[in-house]
């Protein structure tokens, strides 16, 4: 273990010895060390940072958490937090996605029968186009003219159906008539001829009236109707040819979107069942809790401690609170000035006393040292520490430690004060043999808060004179 021997005696004693104002150089030990507040902290691979890192939900109500420094078994609850929101809201994403399944099968099988009866209907509309097409053909170019030319022929026949209806009336009238007497039966035979008469011109007027309505009318309208079908089939087969497409389009974009819905939906549930499974933090190891955050070499317990209390609201994203394991190793931490850091290294060797505790020297070692400087300009530094068995401190507890940057076992020191800068560099006054003095440039080493190390320029017997204050 190293020992810091009080060095810094030294020059009290020679002062006192010497002449006020006055230093004889000579040849003796010289040593700068330095002294560091650092705190215990359990090194980063043993200590458990709590924090909240939440895929989806962002209400974290605290319920119940243990004090702070609580010493807790394996399995202890350290934090709850009120899981009634989020409980429903699982609830409600359960039925949802059990909802969206249903719909995504409903939609695929819809999407299944579009796909399978879409040719069946392009292919019943190209024949309603066809056979309308054809039948108004047909119409214009033969069944019309047959048509009036049917509907003239029955109104002929019907006309000649009355001529002979007359003619024959006629003559038996002519043939009874000769007679002086009719009888009975021939009477009758007139009347029913009569008869005859009368209804042959009344098929003839009904007849003339459906020639002149199948002219003006029913064919017209009929050639009319087969036109518009002509036209109006031809339109939806145009129409089902671009639709029936894009709509199985269509179908595929919105089944792909139910899809997607339905995985997100999917995606939704399983990141709140992560972060249900976060209401709840246990002790993963015999410890101590720690309100607050051990890390970057620091415990910083902020604002944010304000709100670990029941009813609080835990941050989100960033630690708020540490699990110290009962067996973890401490080291020291430490973060030093660009001036500091530049005297040490890393191997270094000193001790460290604990406030209150003084008597006990604990041999540390300097492990790691920074070299750039974090964001605030400071270096960290990491010193293993040998730990006595009965006073191995509380993480977060600080110490004083003493290292040696610097040590020759035999140099020429001279106090700061007796050095001045000038054009030529660094002098002192060395006093002659007559009692004169004279300005002697030297050359510099390593400096402490007190002296300065002489490279050269001074001999040892020589006498120095020091500014008084």
């Amino acid at each position: 273990m190293a020992r810091i021997t009080p060095l810094h005696l030294i020059p009290a004693l020679i002062a006192a010895a010497s002449h006020a104002g006055e230093i004889t150089i000579e040849q003796r030990p010289f040593c700068i060390d330095r002294t560091l507040a650092a705190t215990a902290l359990p090194d980063d691979g043993s200590r458990v940072l709590l924090k909240l890192d939440p895929a989806s939900w962002g209400d974290f109500t605290i319920t119940e958490i243990a004090a702070h420094a609580a010493v807790v078994k394996k399995g202890d609850a350290l934090i709850r937090f009120d899981a009634e929101d989020i409980d429903k809201k699982l609830v409600d994403a359960r039925r949802a996605l059990e909802s969206g399944k249903l719909t995504l099968a409903q939609a695929e099988q819809d999407a299944k029968q579009r796909e399978e009866t879409a040719p069946h209907k392009l292919e019943a509309a190209r024949k309603a186009a066809s056979i309308a097409k054809e039948e108004n053909t047909y119409f214009t170019q033969t069944r019309r003219k047959a048509s009036e030319e049917s509907a003239a022929q029955a109104l002929k026949r019907t006309e000649q159906m009355l001529a002979n209806q007359r003619e024959e009336l006629k003559q038996l009238t002519k043939m009874y008539e000769a007679d002086d007497l009719t009888e009975e039966t021939e009477e009758i035979i007139l009347i029913r001829q009569q008869d005859a008469v009368a209804s042959a011109e009344f098929a003839l007027r009904m007849e003339v009236l459906d020639h002149k309505r199948t002219l003006e009318v029913s064919l017209p309208r009929e050639a009319k109707t087969l036109a518009d079908a002509e036209r109006d089939t031809a339109i939806a087969l145009k129409k089902a040819e671009e639709e029936i497409p894009r709509s199985l389009e269509l179908g595929k974009l919105a089944l792909e979107s139910l899809r997607t819905n339905h995985q997100r939906e999917k995606d939704e549930l399983a990141e709140l069942e992560t972060d249900r499974a976060l209401f709840e933090i246990k002790a993963p190891a015999d410890g101590v809790f720690y309100h607050g955050p051990l890390e970057n070499g620091r415990w910083i317990p902020g604002d944010l401690v304000k709100a670990l209390v029941p009813y609080g609201k835990a941050p989100l994203h960033k630690a708020f609170a540490t699990f110290v394991p009962g067996n973890a190793k401490l080291t020291l931490v430490t973060f030093l000035d660009d001036t500091t850091a530049r005297t040490l290294e890393t191997g270094l060797s000193g001790v460290a006393v604990l406030p209150g505790r003084e008597d006990v020297e604990i041999p540390v070692k300097l492990s790691k040292l920074a070299t750039i400087p974090g964001t605030d300009g400071t270096y960290r530094a990491d010193l293993t520490a040998t730990w006595p068995e009965k006073l191995i401190p509380a993480a977060g507890a600080t110490a004083q430690i003493r290292l040696i940057s610097y040590q020759q076992e035999s140099a020429i020191v001279v106090p700061n004060k007796a050095l001045s800068f000038e054009a030529a560099g660094w002098t002192v006054e060395v006093k002659l043999a007559d009692g004169k003095t004279e300005s002697r440039a030297v050359k510099r080493g390593r400096v402490s808060k007190e002296e300065t190390e002489i490279l050269s320029g001074l001999e040892v017997g020589q006498v120095i004179v020091v500014p008084t204050p």
